[in-house]
């Protein structure tokens, strides 16, 4: 029967699996998916480490369209503010300027003229820079923080490969901030051609008004057509920051094996760190083992569990010079058979120091008279070994 589905697997059953992906067979033809090739797909969000270091390069999600909008809000609510007493020092200074207007043109009044200049630009025009330069400083702060990178500053020989920049001129971000520029263009357009198709008709009338009245009217359509737009023009902005961010966490993405690498190199290696780890066991082991000679006792279990105490004159307790379970309880014992040292059964103690004491802890209080009785057993059994061979 002549198979109609639509995928291969259909048709045949599972037939084999190898290291690269699986095979389905089906009508005596093999199918192979190589999983691999999915294996460098930026799927996975990018981690604390990656957004860090993006960071100290400088690569970060902003918009500077959020940024320009507030500083022409910022620049246009001030100059509305302030827009008045600026306008009345201009004119008092020209006012000035002409009244005292000497035909006697030299070195000293040209440098009057410049200083009045410089002092009148400092006292309109600067507060305004100021404040604008703050507003601008502010809201990158507040959409990336407080962050300096030297990295953009940094001569890259790269940024001059004209492949490179072709690469960057038909890339698909320029593409699309292509299509936001016209978007704006004609949003933007749209707005000031309704806005100013009635108010246009008005204008002829302000010939017969006086200079200050029709500039009034001009400065009041003025700041309504520019506060219109800024209104718009914030609308988009927050779009723009919003796909900005988005498409910042997408350029961080990473490979499944780039996450596998980068929790390699801050982590280490799993099999290296194995093996030092069993490394240090075994160093461990061996120094513990060293002290089983120097021990009074050797408590046991007697199969499972194995502590070496030593006490001395001056000790606030004894002290567990090695302990081990199993194979480690019976390689203590035989140290301990080797050096002489007394072994004395005790389960319920042996359970109990295995579980409580550490290897150099001290014995606990609740267990001092159990381990006293061992001590005195021992010490009595020493007195006699030596009373005999004396």
């Amino acid at each position: 029967m002549k198979c109609m589905g639509i995928f291969p697997s259909h048709c045949g059953r599972y037939n084999r699996k190898s290291a690269s992906g699986e095979r389905l067979r089906s009508g005596g033809v093999d199918f192979a998916f190589d999983l691999q090739l999915f294996a460098g797909e930026k799927t996975e969000d990018p981690t604390a480490k990656r957004k860090q270091d993006a960071l100290k390069k400088g690569q970060v999600g902003r918009s500077q369209e959020i940024s320009a909008a507030f500083v022409l809000l910022a620049g246009f609510f001030a100059l509305k503010m302030i827009g008045g007493t600026v306008v009345k020092d201009i004119m008092d200074y020209s006012v000035y300027i002409f009244g005292n207007l000497s035909f006697d043109i030299n070195e000293e009044t040209v440098m009057q003229l410049f200083i009045g200049i410089v002092i009148l630009i400092a006292k309109t025009a600067m507060p305004l820079m100021v404040f604008i330069m703050i507003i601008g400083l502010a809201m990158n702060i507040v959409q990336v923080g407080f962050h300096f990178s030297m990295e953009k500053l940094s001569f890259n020989p790269g940024r001059l490969n004209p492949i490179t920049g072709f690469g960057r001129i038909f890339s698909k971000r320029s593409l699309v901030e292509l299509v936001k520029s016209l978007l704006k263009i004609l949003i933007i357009g749209s707005l000031v051609y309704v806005y100013l198709s009635d108010e246009l008709l008005q204008m002829p009338k302000l010939i017969f008004t006086d200079i200050f009245s029709g500039a009034a009217k001009v400065s009041e359509v003025v700041f309504n057509l520019a506060f219109k737009i800024i209104g718009l023009f914030m609308v988009m902005a927050v779009l723009d920051f919003m796909y900005q961010k988005w498409q910042h966490n997408q350029d961080l993405k990473m490979s499944k094996q780039e996450v596998k690498e980068e929790f390699k190199q801050q982590e280490g290696d799993p099999q290296i760190k194995g093996k030092i780890r069993q490394k240090q066991r075994q160093m461990a082991m061996a120094r513990m083992m060293q002290e089983v000679p120097k021990a009074d006792v050797i408590i046991t279990n007697p199969t499972h569990f194995a502590v070496a105490l030593k006490y001395e004159s001056g000790m606030a307790a004894p002290v567990v010079l090695a302990k081990g379970q199993d194979a480690v309880a019976h390689r203590i014992k035989d140290i301990a058979r080797e050096s002489r040292v007394p072994i004395v059964e005790n389960k319920p103690l042996a359970r109990a120091l295995y579980a409580a004491v550490d290897v150099g802890g001290s014995v606990p209080q609740e267990l001092f008279q159990a381990v006293a009785e061992v001590l005195a057993y021992v010490y009595k059994l020493r007195h006699r070994h030596k009373k005999r061979f004396a």
